[in-house]
């Protein structure tokens, strides 16, 4: 699962030069919430919520964090270790974590990243949605792992 990993191709679908770092999950609702906090020139924050969390593999922070496809055969490997109804594979998605501070992964339903000017609040009445990824995203017609 890590880009160390001899045969395994992935494709870049989003970089974020902050550091994030695991902030909360909550099993009963099964989101992960990674959080990049205001420092220094950042004027906001970012939340990165995982939601229908399936199974995860994490360390605690992401410097430079990069979100990946993985290939079929390591999303076949993910999705049977998690023990997921097969009925549900074509409604999960596996991203790839990778950062000069570690490296992961996450199977679930949807990830969206939001943008707040506060530093801890809770989420705003209106999200400023800055990016977000569904299954349908990864396996459009052109998707990124499709030839143009």
């Amino acid at each position: 699962m890590t880009s160390d990993t001899p045969g395994t191709s992935s494709t870049l679908l989003q970089r974020f030069d902050r550091t994030f770092h695991v902030w909360s999950y909550g099993v009963g609702h099964s989101q992960l919430l990674l959080r990049a906090r205001k420092q220094h020139a950042e004027e906001h924050r970012l939340d990165m919520r995982f939601v229908a969390v399936d199974s995860m593999s994490l360390v605690r922070r992401y410097e430079g964090l990069e979100l990946h496809s993985v290939d079929d055969g390591a999303f076949s490997r993910v999705f049977e270790a998690s023990g997921v109804p097969l009925r549900w594979r074509d409604s999960r998605l596996v991203v790839r974590l990778h950062s000069r501070s570690g490296t992961g992964y996450v199977q679930c339903a949807r990830i969206t990243v939001d943008r707040h000017p506060d530093n801890e609040g809770g989420v705003p009445a209106v999200r400023d949605v800055v990016w977000s990824l569904s299954p349908s995203g990864l396996r459009a017609p052109h998707g990124p792992d499709a030839p143009p």
